[in-house]
Formats: C-alpha cells, structure tokens, sequence
C-alpha cells in the first residue's frame, strides 16, 4: 500500500458493527480472497471458504484487525450502479449512437485521441467496432461513466457490457463544471439533473460531455442475468456489499467497513472489489447500489463523509501498530 497515516482499531470503535449482518460480506470477501497476495492473506481466506454464514462474525473478530488508513476527515463517499437502457443490436434511425469495441491499435495504458477528436474526427466509424446502438448521446456517456450496463435489445435479448478499456486521458467532473458555470446551485449536479439538462439542451449538452476527454471502450460479457456486473477483480459485484477504492491504499480484495454519514447513513461490511478513475485516496470510495433505474436514484445523491475503516490480517495489523 502507499504511504499513509494508519491507526489500529478494536471493533467496539466500529459504530453499528454488532448490529450488521456480516454474512454477506463474508460470501463477497470468498469470492475475491485469494487474489490477495501473502500468507496472512491466504490463511483468511481458507478460513473464510470454511467458514458457516451464521459464524461469520467470529470470522471477522478472529482473523483481523480494524485499521484506519488516512485521514477520516477527508473521507468522501458516492455511489455507482449498472444502468438499463433500451437498445438496439443494428443502427436504425431512433438508435442512432453507438457504444464501441477497444480499437485494436489503441494500446491499454497509454493517451490515445481525446472525446472530441474522437468524435470529431469519425476515428471509430464504419471499422464494425460497433456493439449496440442507444437513443441518445447521454446515455452513452453516462454508460461509460458507470462502466458497465444492462442493455435491454430491442429484439428482446439482453445484453450485458462491460468496461474494456479507456483512452487514456483523465477523468472530469461534468457536474462540478455546470455548477462552476453556475448551471446548477452547489447541491444540485445529481446524475439525474444533468441527464435531463443535457437533454433539454442538446447543443449545450453536446458541448459539456466533451468537457470530460476521458472514453470508455467495452466488451460483451457473458453473466447471467441475477449476477452483478464485473468489477476490477472480473468477479460480479454484489449491491450494497461492494465497494470500489483507491488500490494505492486498500487492498483490492479486503473487508472494509464503512461509516458513511448523510441523510441515509450506512454503516456496514463491504469488500474492496472494483476501482474507478475518479476514486482517488485512502479515504474515497464508490458503493456498488446494484442495477436498474433504482439503483440509480439511490447512487446518484450520494456525496458524502464519514470514515473508511479497512479489516487486516492480525499480523500485518500489529506490525502497522508498531509502524512496520
């Protein structure tokens, strides 16, 4: 991990940790364990595959201990979801915008061409790196946003799509530069919002999508439709029990408890399982809401404090505690 201030915890400090049902995260932790490096890791993550759901708090209290990484003061959390979206699988004159494969000369990693040259040079058009067609550019730039979807086809399959690459180029709030425009107060740039304004004004929202250079390429995935989508360890999420994080300072993989604060807060067992472009620092983090237009509402209001609390192996939290 890098470099921050850390602080060993019990879990009496843990507001709300006798009242979670901690079953859950036990079930997301097994899935993704032994991705973790280390014995300490690997000796968790045997106990956690052996262990019963109804014994999953004594899993917990035995193998870690609760560490704080950074400074809670600092800590933001906001949410994520998998949008559904109608679409079709050939152009026609209603689902007219395409979300694209990875061109096959874009290499991972490295800046490629920006949103606008894409778009305004035709860089990706009639090279058959079309997956689906949607009805609006809004919603392709929200699908790429959130990295992954639920495409409900006209023909009546589903399709779901996920993140495969992105141009290399960094990630910019559109909702923080309508409110510095003074498009909207300084609460009020929800998803939701600047779904609808984009809309409304499709010149204006046109010319604001491009503001963000970043773009996203995806990939078809074969998932059944009760799983969650693929997060960065390419396990499905599980709503409300996975989280996206800074791997810099959390380990993808680890239990992380989360006291987040707001008009609806959560206090919580999640495990670190994706990553996101704009989730930077020991302190940030994305909850996972699930999939749909519901999901949706509830990820989009979230902008709030509160603390990230990441669980570690007893060892490795004791030799954090002597500052080793």
């Amino acid at each position: 991990m890098a470099e921050a201030k850390t602080q060993v915890l019990e879990f009496s400090q843990l507001r709300g940790w006798g009242k979670d049902d901690l079953a859950p995260a036990l079930a997301a932790f097994a899935e993704t364990c032994a991705r973790l490096p280390g014995p300490d890791w690997g000796e968790a993550c045997d106990a956690a595959r052996s262990t019963d759901p109804d014994d999953a708090r004594s899993f917990f209290e035995t193998q870690f201990r609760p560490v704080v990484v950074g400074n809670p003061k600092t800590a933001l959390f906001t949410g994520y979801y998998e949008p559904e979206l109608t679409a079709s699988a050939v152009r026609t004159a209603k689902y007219r915008f395409p979300i694209y494969r990875r061109p096959p000369e874009m290499i991972p990693g490295r800046r490629w061409f920006s949103r606008a040259e894409i778009e305004d040079r035709h860089i990706l058009q009639g090279r058959g790196l079309e997956i689906a067609w949607l009805s609006n550019p809004v919603d392709v730039f929200f699908l790429q946003v959130q990295g992954s979807g639920r495409l409900l086809l006209t023909d009546g399959r589903v399709m779901r799509v996920g993140f495969a690459a992105k141009n290399g180029h960094p990630y910019r709030s559109i909702g923080k530069e309508l409110k510095r425009r003074g498009v909207f107060g300084s609460h009020g740039a929800s998803a939701a919002r600047i779904r609808a304004w984009a809309l409304k004004h499709p010149e204006e929202g046109r010319e604001i999508l491009r503001f963000n250079p970043s773009f996203v390429f995806f990939r078809v995935l074969d998932l059944s439709h009760d799983h969650g989508p693929l997060g960065a360890l390419q396990v499905p999420l599980t709503a409300g029990r996975s989280l996206a994080v800074d791997p810099r300072f959390v380990p993808l993989g680890a239990p992380v408890w989360i006291d987040k604060h707001g008009r609806h807060p959560i206090r919580r067992l999640m495990v670190a399982q994706d990553t996101g472009t704009a989730i930077k620092g020991a302190q940030r983090a994305d909850i996972f809401y699930g999939s749909g237009a519901g999901a949706g509402r509830a990820a989009s209001g979230v902008h709030d404090g509160g603390r990230i609390v990441v669980l570690m192996p007893v060892a490795r939290a004791v030799a954090m505690a002597d500052g080793g």
